[in-house]
């Protein structure tokens, strides 16, 4: 763990320019410690540019209630060699794709991230796997800079608060952490109206698209597992945006007596992203890492290079606890 508030909030209190990244295909933890930031600093007149490693950017519809997301950039139109860049939830280097190039072409690189399996990178590292989101992180840095915090500000965090925490339900969610989600709910912004927008705007073709998905379902019982999958081709015949998916494997995870449950989501590129949650029972960080990804030990996620069942078949021999070749 290497959390130096006091180095970044210098850098930042001494930049006039700043720019900010989050990871492709970002979530509301992402994408809210990155705005409530770039919020919180152009309150103090520092220049802000905003950006996650999606080309076209296509922002989930619920960005919108997020201030500041009508100022999201191009990937293309990031600046090449930034003097001060932060990167805001990015587990490892490669999570930033395109936006890599700035943040090793930076005069000085803020990494700010609560995954365990975190690379350690940047010139300034705020590494906490012991923080339940960026978000929390986020607003300690607030606090340590100064200032008066922006309702803008509140609101993008306490988004990132709330879902990276599961609605404050998660084993990462601490009495410190409620008390932060006190301290930005005593600003003036409808934090009904932004979780509705988080967890209950589903279109009838998402949930018709859920039905396919728990069709596909299977139980695994000598490696406690839980399955399914989505393809490009059931994304296409259902009209759904891959977005749109992020939240499906909060229904498989609800499954009953079983410890783990996935998600097998194929990609553009036609390689599968797995997504994984445990109940308790299984380090998941690091049977994502055995895979070549990362997270955290009750929710990671990696790439797969084969089909879904052939996916399937090697989590549920790396959960039995067989070596399995990445």
């Amino acid at each position: 763990m290497t959390v130096d508030y006091t180095r970044a909030a210098v850098a930042l209190s001494n930049a006039t320019e700043v720019a900010l990244a989050c990871h492709v295909n970002p979530d509301a933890d992402a994408l809210g410690s990155m705005l409530g930031l770039a919020a919180h600093l152009r309150e103090r007149g520092v220049r802000t540019v905003c950006s996650y490693p999606n080309d076209p950017l296509e922002p989930p519809r619920w960005a919108s209630m997020l201030p500041g997301s009508d100022r999201l950039v191009s990937p293309r139109a990031f600046p090449k060699e930034p003097s001060v860049m932060v990167t805001c939830d990015c587990a490892a280097f490669d999570r930033l794709a395109q936006l890599g190039h700035p943040a090793n072409m930076a005069g000085e690189l803020i990494w700010i991230d609560h995954h365990r399996s975190n690379d350690g990178l940047g010139t300034i590292p705020v590494v906490d796997p012991t923080a339940s989101s960026t978000c929390e992180m986020v607003f300690r840095l607030i606090e340590t800079m100064g200032g008066e915090m922006s309702v803008d500000t509140a609101t993008c965090l306490y988004a990132g608060l709330v879902t990276d925490t599961g609605k404050f339900q998660y084993e990462a969610t601490t009495p410190e952490t409620l008390r932060v989600a006190a301290r930005l709910r005593e600003h003036p912004f409808d934090h009904a109206r932004l979780v509705q927008a988080l967890y209950e705007d589903d279109r009838v073709a998402y949930l018709r698209l859920v039905g396919v998905a728990l069709g596909r379902l299977e139980h695994v019982p000598d490696a406690d597992l839980v399955w399914t999958y989505v393809t490009r081709s059931d994304l296409q015949a259902s009209g759904v945006h891959p977005s749109e998916t992020d939240d499906l494997i909060d229904v498989i995870r609800t499954a009953r007596d079983v410890d783990v449950a996935a998600l097998v989501k194929q990609q553009k590129d036609g390689r599968f992203k797995v997504s994984v949650r445990s109940r308790g029972d299984h380090d998941l960080a690091a049977v994502a890492a055995s895979f070549g990804g990362g997270g955290h030990r009750l929710a990671a996620g990696y790439t797969s290079t084969h089909g879904p069942a052939e996916t399937a078949d090697r989590l549920a021999r790396a959960l039995r606890g067989e070596l399995v070749h990445s």
